[in-house]
């Protein structure tokens, strides 16, 4: 896999007979305080590895366009308004920079139900946003946010309850943890694997190398970090890449391991 274009809010690849193109939603910015040792704890310290903004760890959000040329697969939305910060919902303007029409969206995968994942399949004006969907892929313990706002596209969302075949090269794969019905999208090209993402990481200078790690908002915490052991350990695999909604964007990168975590090599400058 290797970056062929790049812009403020994007960066292209070449991934064998596919594209992958991430795009940029923006930032949040979080207490370290989130971050929960194995007895569920806050941290008593951050190692110095760990970048602070003021106070505060600076969350990227990344959402990822897959496409073969004829069809495509969109992982993740952004935050659209809904989350009332000015770093985010930028995913509409990420999708213009990269010459991605919109209106030719037909398949959106999220890989759970929280806000900044979910919430740009409807536009800050109440529009959707993809004029042409036909189905949004969502884990079956996630569904119930496909309500009220959300409710516009509830037509058609298709529950994943276990390992399926989105298209011919993407997978989805039940990853409950973080969230019910989180998953991954095991994306498959001519020279390898790109495992996709949501919060499965939130911060990567400090989760690669301590895995054991937890977020405040992990639903069941062991879950999740059995889920994120078991990922880690696959990525390790000769030919397998990550793209993750959290990691620093453009957020697409090859692991390995690393004493007793791993190490992350991102394959293009960072953004922002």
């Amino acid at each position: 896999m290797h970056l062929i274009s790049s812009g403020q809010l994007h960066a292209t690849f070449e991934f064998g007979d596919l594209q992958v193109i991430s795009l940029r939603d923006g930032y949040i910015d979080m207490p370290p305080t989130r971050l929960r040792s194995e007895d569920g704890r806050a941290l008593d310290e951050l190692p110095a590895a760990v970048p602070l903004v003021g106070d505060n760890l600076r969350l990227s959000v990344n959402a990822f366009f897959v496409t073969d040329g004829t069809r495509s697969v969109l992982i993740d939305t952004g935050a659209s308004n809904v989350w009332h910060d000015p770093t985010m919902g930028l995913i509409y303007d990420a999708l213009d920079e990269a010459g991605i029409d919109r209106a030719q969206i037909t398949d959106v995968a999220i890989t759970h139900n929280h806000e900044d994942h979910v919430s740009g399949l409807i536009m800050p004006d109440g529009a959707e946003a993809f004029t042409k969907l036909e189905r949004v892929w969502i884990g079956a313990g996630d569904t119930s946010v496909v309500t009220g706002r959300l409710e516009p596209i509830s037509d058609r969302v298709v529950p994943v309850s276990e390992k399926v075949a989105i298209n011919e090269w993407v997978t989805a794969i039940p990853t409950p943890g973080h969230t019910p019905g989180h998953t991954v999208y095991d994306v498959r090209s001519s020279t390898g694997n790109l495992l996709v993402w949501g919060d499965t990481v939130h911060v990567p200078t400090l989760q690669f190398e301590q895995p054991h790690v937890c977020w405040e908002y992990d639903g069941n915490r062991s879950q999740a970090r059995a889920e994120r052991a078991a990922l880690l350990e696959q990525l390790t695999r000769p030919g397998h890449f990550v793209a993750g909604a959290h990691l620093d964007s453009p957020g697409i990168a090859r692991v390995t391991p690393s004493g007793a975590g791993y190490a992350l090599e991102y394959l293009a400058p960072l953004i922002g």
